[in-house]
């Protein structure tokens, strides 16, 4: 790990704590909330799994059988529900289509696995990366608006990078390792969502500003 990559790590450790991502009780779930939590926050997908829950419908089975315009309903909080009830059931369908069940795609190289993700309707690089990571267990970084807004702002990234400059970044930077990856990408969206708001931005009180002379990320080169 780069020293500063290091020193930026240890700085949001202290100050959040580890974060225990992702939530959920299996990889089904965490594939569910990764699809749900596109264009929502955490606590309107929340919603949508408990609701998923109480209605005995976070299964595979269940997904796969369930009529779309049901599942809709059920997953209204997590907003473009319609949208994201095709998404959930084309999901299963591919994998119930190509491996039979959810437990197969464990089997697979990493890159055949994200591979596969990404050939799925709806699944972009960010929801892929975070099935690969949290459900499978995988290094795959995770890109999200947050990183790319904290890398910008200090300087890291021009505006223009695009997903995978970002991610080659930190793959290039960091050991290979699911649980720094986890736990890396978690503190990330945490200064995000607390300090490095897209208005507003927090920076005094930011664990990463004024450090080292100034932004953490200040000297970095990508």
């Amino acid at each position: 790990m780069s020293v500063l990559l290091e020193q930026a790590y240890q700085k949001m450790l202290t100050h959040f704590g580890k974060q225990n991502w992702w939530p959920g009780d299996s990889a089904l779930e965490i594939c569910v909330g990764a699809i749900l939590t596109q264009n929502t926050n955490w606590g309107n997908v929340e919603k949508a799994i408990a609701n998923l829950k109480q209605n005995n419908s976070l299964s595979f089975e269940a997904l796969l059988s369930i009529p779309e315009e049901i599942l809709s309903e059920h997953i209204r909080p997590s907003g473009y529900f319609r949208q994201k009830a095709k998404r959930l059931k084309g999901f299963v369908a591919r994998v119930n289509e190509e491996f039979g069940d959810l437990s197969a795609l464990r089997d697979l190289s990493s890159d055949r696995l994200r591979e596969f993700l990404l050939s799925i309707t709806g699944i972009g690089p960010e929801t892929a990366d975070s099935m690969v990571l949290y459900a499978f267990d995988r290094p795959s970084f995770v890109i999200d608006a947050y990183t790319k807004r904290i890398l910008v702002r200090h300087q890291v990234m021009d505006e223009d990078a695009d997903y995978y400059q970002l991610k080659d970044y930190f793959e290039a930077h960091l050991e290979e390792d699911v649980g720094l990856y986890n736990e890396y990408h978690a503190l990330i969206v945490a200064v995000g969502k607390h300090y490095c708001k897209r208005s507003k931005p927090d920076c005094e009180h930011c664990p990463l500003n004024d450090f080292n002379g100034g932004p953490i990320f200040q000297s970095l080169t990508p």
